[in-house]
């Protein structure tokens, strides 16, 4: 057992120090000097359901972009509240091509998926680049999209992803446990092996997802419109899969205000890893698994005088200094160093937070945008 203990433990420490380095190394974006004038057209796509508090605050970011050669597509999934009317009264005045599209309220196991797809459909853009309806963006993000893509090509980019201002203990932690997979699904994607990215933040070549099939092949499932789509590409393009390490490009969204919203939305995202055609996300996903399940372990033993309590001391030791490296890098770039505090408290709750969801992953069904999913 103790072997085993310290086996897993070392492997998360090289691991996570893996990350750390490889983070370090992935260059940052660069907009150019001056205004970009001939880069290519963007269609953004925002999926909404009932974001009639959130959408104008996001149409306004919008309006204000360095960047004019774009449009953009909301739409909205049979909303009940005000969300349609308030995109349809801006559309008449917006200072860029704004597209309602109306969705009928049929039933589909991916309303999101549906959104985009009826969305490109109509897209006159060459890149695809999708958000969320209560997310806000910075006057560059359009920018330094169009200077990335245009300087290295890539088919599908992703971008960072934060919260917006804390208030409480809870929202750090979410920003915290938030900043691991934006920092782990980049480094990922620097390594030639890309893992998890997030649609709130997501471009892709037009022509690429038409390449692709799009979503064909796993529009069954709820999830999944951001990674299983990243996964189709990188078959296709091994090296087009890239991370915007920019601060111009970062989303902000805001943390989840109820356990119960926190609560589906993480096992929406850790059911998705069963659905893998790919080993190496499902390997990784029990990799990390096991690696927060062995702290837990370790302190048991100790409490049960079965464990030595330096081998206890070097398990968690393993685990919670490369981490806390790797974890305040990312947040440093995310303009959240006041969280920086907040990454041992995240640390001590996580093995128990990785183990309830992966248990709570198991069962059928969710709740997203008052609609039960499965």
């Amino acid at each position: 057992m103790t072997i085993f203990l310290l086996v897993i433990s070392g492997l998360y420490a090289l691991f996570t120090l893996l990350l750390w380095i490889t983070w370090l190394r992935i260059p940052p974006g660069q907009l150019p000097g001056g205004s970009i004038t001939d880069g290519p057209r963007i269609t953004v796509v925002i999926p909404v359901r009932n974001e009639a508090d959130n959408i104008r605050n996001l149409l306004d970011d919008l309006s204000r972009q360095t960047y004019a050669r774009f449009e953009v597509i909301v739409a909205d999934d049979s909303s009940t509240d005000a969300t349609l009317s308030i995109v349809q009264q801006y559309a008449q005045s917006a200072p860029f091509a704004l597209r309602p599209l109306p969705l009928t309220n049929e039933r589909t196991a991916s309303p999101k998926k549906r959104a985009i797809t009826q969305s490109i459909a109509i897209a006159t853009g060459d890149l695809i680049l999708t958000t969320d309806g209560d997310c806000r963006v910075g006057p560059n993000w359009l920018a330094s999209y169009a200077a990335f893509q245009t300087q290295t090509g890539a088919r599908l980019i992703s971008g960072p992803v934060t919260f917006t201002d804390e208030h409480t203990v809870f929202d750090a932690l979410q920003t915290v446990e938030f900043s691991s997979l934006i920092g782990s699904g980049a480094c990922t994607m620097q390594l030639g092996v890309p893992t998890m990215c997030n649609g709130a933040n997501l471009c892709y070549v037009k022509e690429v997802f038409a390449e692709v099939g799009g979503f064909a092949g796993f529009d069954h499932l709820a999830s999944g419109d951001d990674e299983f789509l990243m996964h189709k590409i990188s078959v296709r393009y091994p090296n087009g899969v890239q991370f915007l390490k920019s601060p111009e490009a970062i989303v902000r969204t805001g943390t989840h205000q109820t356990w119960r919203g926190f609560y589906n939305q993480r096992k929406r995202w850790a059911s998705k890893w069963r659905a893998y055609d790919s080993y190496l996300p499902s390997l990784l996903a029990v990799f990390i698994f096991l690696c927060n399940v062995v702290p837990v372990v370790a302190v048991l033993g100790w409490c049960l005088d079965f464990l030595n309590g330096n081998v206890t001391l070097l398990v968690i030791g393993l685990k919670l200094v490369p981490e806390f490296l790797f974890l305040r890098q990312i947040l440093v770039f995310l303009q959240k160093k006041s969280s920086v505090p907040v990454i041992p408290l995240t640390q001590f709750i996580y093995p128990l937070y990785v183990l309830f969801f992966g248990l709570a992953a198991q069962g059928k069904g969710y709740y997203w945008k008052g609609r039960k999913l499965t």
